[in-house]
């Protein structure tokens, strides 16, 4: 994980035991993809004040490239929830679903679109974790180190040509690419223009 586990409790007392559970289940997301930017964990009880049988509020917060994965269980939940170790649980395994089901989604739009969109690295940042991309479109592509497939971002120099997927919805950075490829060579440079014969 790029940042460290932030665990918030809100009318829940925090003991190492819950605090525990939770990183362990953060963990196991790493399992699932060893990619993940951040992941935010909010623990909520009902005020005590509130009659008793209301549930466990866990709101998982997971940043990925590209996109942020949330998961709400919340007092409307099952009953076992009035449990907060089975609310974990249940919220983690949810976000597991979440997590696998982008995973394949971006593996689903790698796989189907013909002719990648290609591009040269004009600028990269190794301390900082991002680069940017000249896309053959001419469009400025931003991608974070955790959007580098099939070669490792701290090799990526200027010049460099790579494929990638970007995004449908832009950011507030501009275009982003969600996964980045370096290949060997470039059907198309956007630098040259081709010669009328």
């Amino acid at each position: 994980m790029q940042t460290p586990l932030e665990i918030a409790f809100k009318h829940v007392e925090p003991s190492e035991g819950i605090r525990s559970l939770i990183e362990e289940k953060a963990g196991q997301l790493e399992k699932f993809y060893d990619g993940i930017t951040s992941c935010h964990v909010y623990v909520r009880a009902p005020h005590q004040s509130q009659r008793k049988g209301n549930r466990f509020e866990v709101t998982i917060e997971l940043r990925v490239p590209g996109k942020e994965l949330v998961v709400r269980h919340d007092q409307n939940d099952v009953a076992e929830h009035e449990h907060l170790h089975v609310a974990i649980r249940d919220a983690f395994a949810a976000m597991a679903v979440e997590l696998k089901r982008w995973k394949d989604q971006v593996k689903g739009e790698v796989k189907t679109l013909d002719g990648m969109l290609q591009g040269k690295v004009v600028e990269i940042h190794h301390d900082k974790d991002f680069g940017q991309i000249i896309a053959t479109d001419n469009r400025l592509i931003y991608f974070h180190r955790n959007s580098v497939i099939d070669g490792n971002f701290d090799d990526l120099k200027p010049r460099d040509t790579v494929e990638m997927v970007v995004q449908t919805a832009e950011s507030d950075i501009g275009p982003q690419a969600s996964t980045v490829r370096p290949i060997s060579a470039m059907a198309f440079d956007p630098a040259t223009k081709p010669s009328r014969r």
